[in-house]
C-alpha cells in the first residue's frame, strides 16, 4: 500500500506506540497536521510556543521513561525548539523531534522559513537526520526511536522537507533495526564487577554517589538494596533525587555547590566512591584538585566518553547502571547469606556521618511576619507526603525544592540540570500531567523564571490539566542577586523585577485559578485549598526578598569550603 510521507510518519509513530505528540503547526508541517485527524489514538497537545512543546515532550519522557515526541515547523519553529533540545541533550532525555523543512529543491536557497536545523542541532542532539527520499523515511523513524531510547538516551531530530511529506511510496516499517556502528554496552565486564565487589567488601568509608543514570536505567531498587544491605550512605546529584528514599537514615542529601554539609564532607572523607550514572559535573566536584583526594573511585556509566573525562577512575565500568547493579548484587549476595563473611563496616564512619548531619543540617528560621521559601517547600512536601511529581524552573527556588522536599520515588523530580533552562518547569509539568492525569503535579517556580513560558497557561487550561504552579515570589532574579550580594559587592544590576504581572489576575485571565499568600500563618491552608482544586492553579507566595540558598560553595573552591547559613 502506498502512503504519503506525512502518513508514513504518523503510521510509524503509531507502530512505536506513541500516545501523545506535543507540537505547534506551520506551513512546512501542514501536510502532517492535515493527516492527524485520521489517527484519533494519537493525541496532539497544541502548545503556545515551540519551546513549550519541546519542554512538555521532555517532561513527559522524564516522568514516564518513554520517548517524548515533539512536532514543529521549519525556520523559527525549529529554532524556537533548540533550547529545549539542548536541555534534553544535557540531561540525557529521550525525545524525538520532527521538524518541517522547505521542499528539497529549495534547500540552501534562503527560502521562506528555511534554516539549517540539522547543522544547528548537530552539537546538541544524539543524532539527526535530513530525509530527502520518502523511501528512507520508515527506516529513519525506526532508527530515531532506537537511538533516542538506547545506550545513553538523548534527543534525535528528523528534518522532513515538505515535498517528502507529500511524496508517496510503498510502506514497510522495519520490525527491528541494526546499526553497525552503534552498539551500546549494557552488560558489565565480569572481571570489573568482581573488582568492585572486592573494594566494597574492604572499604571502611564508602559512599554511593548516584547520578541521573540510576533513574534513566530504572535502577533505584537495586541501588537501594546495595546501600541498605551494606550500610553504604547515599548522596545524589540534582538529576538523581528520588532514586533513594529521602527518609532513609543512610540518605545524606544532595551534594555539590548547594549540597548538604554532610554529603560534601562525606564524599571528601570517603575511601571509596561508587559513582553510578553520574558525570562529575563541575557543580558537584567544585575544585577538581581537591575533590575526594583519599578515595578510590569506581565510575559506572553506559557512555564510555563520560568515564575519565573529569575525574580519574580507579575502576572504570562501562555498563548500564541497572545491569551493573544487578551483577554486583548477584556477586555480593553470597556475602549476605554467609554471615561470617559479611563485610564489617567501620561504625565510626557512620557515626561521623550522623554527627555531620546533626551538627550542620539544612536550616532556616520561619518567623511570624515574612514567609521563608524553604518553609513553603516543606509544607508542600508534608501535604503531598512526597508523592507528587515536582517540576521546577531554574534558580533559587529550584535549589530550595531540591533541598527541602522529601523525594521518596524516582521520576518524581523533574528539573533542568545540565543546561539550567529558565522556563522549563511549567511546560515540563504539562507533559508530566498529560502522562499522569490523576497525579498531583506541582511546578515550583520563581517569579522571573515562570514568565519565560507563561503562555503555556493557555495549554494547561485548554486541556483541563490541573497543574499547580507555586511561585516563590521575591521580586528578584534571585540566584543572580545572591551572587551579586556575595561576590559583587551587592551591585544588584538588572536583577530587580519590580515591574511584574499580577499573577492572580494573570491566572484568571487565562481561565485558571489564582491565589496570593503573604502571611506565614496562611501558607498551609492556601496550598491545601489550591491542591484540592481540579484545575490549573497559580499560587503566588510572597517570600523574603533577600533569602539566600545555603550551603553554597563559591565557584572555584573545594566543596568543603561551604558558606553556611
Amino acid at each position: 500500500m502506498e502512503l504519503t510521507g506525512a502518513q508514513i510518519l504518523l503510521e510509524s509513530l503509531r507502530r512505536e506506540d506513541v500516545e501523545v505528540v506535543f507540537g505547534f503547526p506551520g506551513g512546512a508541517v501542514i501536510d502532517i497536521y492535515d493527516q492527524l485527524p485520521n489517527y484519533p489514538l494519537l493525541q496532539h497537545v497544541l502548545a503556545r510556543h515551540e519551546q513549550g512543546a519541546i519542554h512538555a515532550a521532555d517532561g513527559y519522557a522524564r516522568a514516564t521513561g518513554r520517548v517524548g515526541v515533539c512536532l514543529v515547523t521549519s525556520g523559527p519553529g525549529a529554532t524556537n525548539a533548540v533550547t529545549g533540545i539542548a536541555t534534553a541533550y544535557m540531561d540525557s532525555v529521550p525525545v524525538v523531534i520532527i521538524t518541517g523543512q522547505v521542499p528539497t529543491p529549495l534547500i540552501g536557497n534562503d527560502a521562506f522559513q528555511e534554516v539549517d536545523i540539522v547543522g544547528i542541532t548537530r552539537p546538541c542532539t544524539k543524532h539527526n537526520f535530513l530525509v530527502k527520499d520518502v523511501r528512507d523515511l520508515p527506516k529513519v523513524i525506526k532508527e530515531a526511536f532506537y537511538l533516542a531510547a538506547t545506550g545513553r538516551p538523548g534527543p534525535v531530530l528528523i528534518d522532513l522537507p515538505k515535498d517528502v511529506q507529500q511524496a508517496k511510496c510503498v510502506y514497510n516499517y522495519p520490525k527491528q533495526i541494526k546499526m553497525r556502528s552503534y552498539n551500546p554496552t549494557y552488560a558489565p565486564n565480569p572481571k570489573q564487577v568482581a573488582k568492585v565487589a572486592d573494594v566494597v567488601r574492604k572499604a571502611k568509608k564508602p559512599i554511593i554517589y548516584a547520578g541521573g543514570g540510576v533513574i534513566a536505567s530504572n535502577a533505584s531498587e537495586d541501588l537501594t538494596w546495595l546501600a541498605r544491605t551494606f550500610n553504604i550512605p547515599v548522596t545524589a546529584t540534582l538529576m538523581a533525587l528520588g532514586c533513594f528514599p529521602a527518609d532513609d537514615p543512610l540518605w545524606l542529601g544532595m551534594l555539590g555547590m548547594h549540597g548538604t554539609y554532610a554529603a560534601n564532607m562525606a564524599i571528601s572523607g570517603a575511601d571509596l566512591i561508587l559513582a553510578v550514572g553520574s558525570r562529575f559535573d563541575d557543580r558537584v566536584t567544585g575544585k577538581l584538585s581537591e575533590f575526594a583526594k583519599n578515595a578510590k573511585i569506581v565510575h559506572i556509566d553506559i557512555d564510555p566518553t563520560s568515564i575519565q573525562k573529569n575525574v580519574a577512575a580507579g575502576i572504570p565500568v562501562v555498563a548500564d547502571c541497572k545491569s551493573f547493579l544487578m551483577a554486583l548484587r548477584q556477586t555480593l549476595e553470597a556475602d549476605v547469606s554467609d554471615a561470617s563473611a559479611a563485610p564489617v563496616r567501620d561504625t565510626p564512619w557512620l557515626a561521623r556521618l550522623a554527627s555531620w548531619k546533626e551538627e550542620k543540617p539544612l536550616a532556616y528560621e520561619q518567623g511570624t511576619d515574612v514567609i521563608k521559601p524553604q518553609y513553603v517547600v516543606e509544607i508542600i512536601s508534608r501535604l503531598t507526603k512526597g508523592e507528587a511529581i515536582i517540576t521546577t524552573e531554574v534558580g533559587q527556588h529550584q535549589m530550595w525544592a531540591a533541598q527541602f522536599y522529601q523525594f521518596t520515588k524516582p521520576r518524581s523530580f523533574i528539573s533542568s540540570g545540565g543546561l539550567g533552562t529558565m522556563g522549563f518547569g511549567f511546560p515540563a509539568a504539562i507533559g508530566a500531567q498529560v502522562a499522569f492525569p490523576d497525579r498531583l503535579v506541582i511546578d515550583v517556580a520563581g517569579d522571573g523564571s515562570i514568565q519565560m513560558c507563561i503562555q503555556e497557561l493557555a495549554t494547561a487550561v485548554c486541556y483541563g490539566l490541573p497543574v499547580k504552579i507555586v511561585i516563590l515570589n521575591n521580586g528578584y532574579l534571585g540566584m543572580v542577586r545572591q551572587w551579586q550580594e556575595l561576590f559583587y559587592a551587592k551591585n544588584y544590576c538588572s536583577t530587580c523585577l519590580d515591574v511584574a504581572p499580577d499573577f492572580v489576575k494573570l491566572a484568571e485571565a487565562y481561565g485558571a485559578a489564582g491565589f496570593r499568600v503573604s502571611d506565614p500563618g496562611q501558607v498551609e491552608s492556601v496550598l491545601t485549598e489550591a491542591f484540592a482544586l481540579p484545575k490549573t492553579v497559580i499560587v503566588d507566595v510572597v517570600v523574603d526578598r533577600e533569602e539566600n540558598v545555603a550551603p553554597m560553595v563559591p565557584a572555584g573552591k573545594s566543596i568543603t569550603e561551604m558558606i553556611l547559613v
